[in-house]
């Protein structure tokens, strides 16, 4: 889900590890669903783009989950950086 979303954000790997304060290699280790990846990074990484880790149906996540899979499959592997860079600073 952190995959789609940040694709559909059009950031790259590298561009979202450096919000989070993560190298290339643990982003894709969370996108990928490593096990071994510190639970607070996720969240983070989740929180940047956006995406929603609990439901309050279970049923309901699963069934985004399903979803998510068909839409990654369309997805392109690589994402091109952006022309400009985003000033998120409040």
């Amino acid at each position: 889900m952190i995959r789609a979303a940040r694709i559909k954000r059009a950031m790259s790997v590298r561009e979202l590890g450096e919000r989070i304060g993560a190298s290339r290699d643990l982003m894709q280790r969370i996108e990928q669903g490593d096990l071994r990846v510190g639970l607070g990074v996720a969240f983070e990484a989740a929180a940047v783009v956006g995406v929603a880790l609990f439901a309050a149906e279970p049923s309901r996540l699963a069934s985004e989950r399903a979803h998510l899979q068909e839409t990654l499959s369309l997805l392109p592997k690589t994402v091109h950086k952006r022309a400009s860079e985003v000033d998120d600073a409040f």
